[in-house]
């Protein structure tokens, strides 16, 4: 059978070599490529052939669950783990529905990816424990009455572009719109959120992948 190719997604170099190293020490698994930008996973993994991506949720310019989505769209076949500091189950729901296989906390990757690795490969899904915990929690609480409207592709973008602090206008001109336009996009992710002000957005981003605090 041939190796595993695997593609490392992160924008920490220490956290990819620690990955690197956890790897190359398994039979039948090879470290074909890494990278910390986003924008270059598609073309990579095209390159490398990639059969698995571990991706980091939490990345600057383009995050973990956006680029899944471009990743999947363009490479059917890959399976995707994603990792990530956070177990929220917001967070985690966002990454599967992106179409991740497998979601991996980084506290837990040094014991765990190895085993969502094993998972994927016999195409099954797989959570960490810590992230299995959460969801059994999460479950076991009273669902909310009113829960936040599923944001669209575009107030997906504005929200991210938001929490790192960019203006409507810097936001316009990295999307190519105009600065009404991000307004409207503002208002909307606001009333839908039911958040108040930059700083709550920010915190919500934060906490459901959207930037990396």
């Amino acid at each position: 059978m041939e190796n595993v190719h695997i593609l490392l997604v992160d924008d920490h170099q220490m956290f990819r070599d620690a990955l690197r190293s956890l790897l190359e020490k398994m039979p039948k698994l090879e470290v074909v490529g890494e990278t910390g930008d986003a924008f270059e996973v598609v073309e990579l993994a095209r390159k490398t052939s990639a059969h698995i991506v571990c991706m980091d949720i939490g990345m600057p310019g383009m995050n973990g669950i956006e680029t899944t989505r471009r990743l999947l769209a363009a490479c059917p076949k890959v399976k995707v783990i994603a990792l990530s500091t956070y177990s929220d189950q917001r967070y985690v729901t966002d990454m599967m529905n992106a179409g991740a296989s497998a979601y991996v906390t980084k506290a837990e990757a040094a014991d765990e990816l190895l085993r969502a690795i094993g998972a994927v490969r016999h195409n099954r899904k797989y959570l960490c424990p810590d992230v299995a915990d959460a969801a059994t929690g999460a479950m076991s609480r009273q669902p909310q009455a009113n829960a936040p409207t599923k944001l669209g592709d575009r107030e997906r973008q504005v929200l991210q572009l938001v929490a790192e602090g960019l203006t409507s206008t810097l936001i316009a001109n990295r999307l190519c719109i105009a600065p009404s336009t991000v307004d409207v996009h503002r208002r909307n992710i606001m009333r839908k959120l039911n958040l108040h002000n930059i700083a709550d957005l920010t915190r919500y981003a934060i906490g459901n992948g959207f930037v990396d605090s």
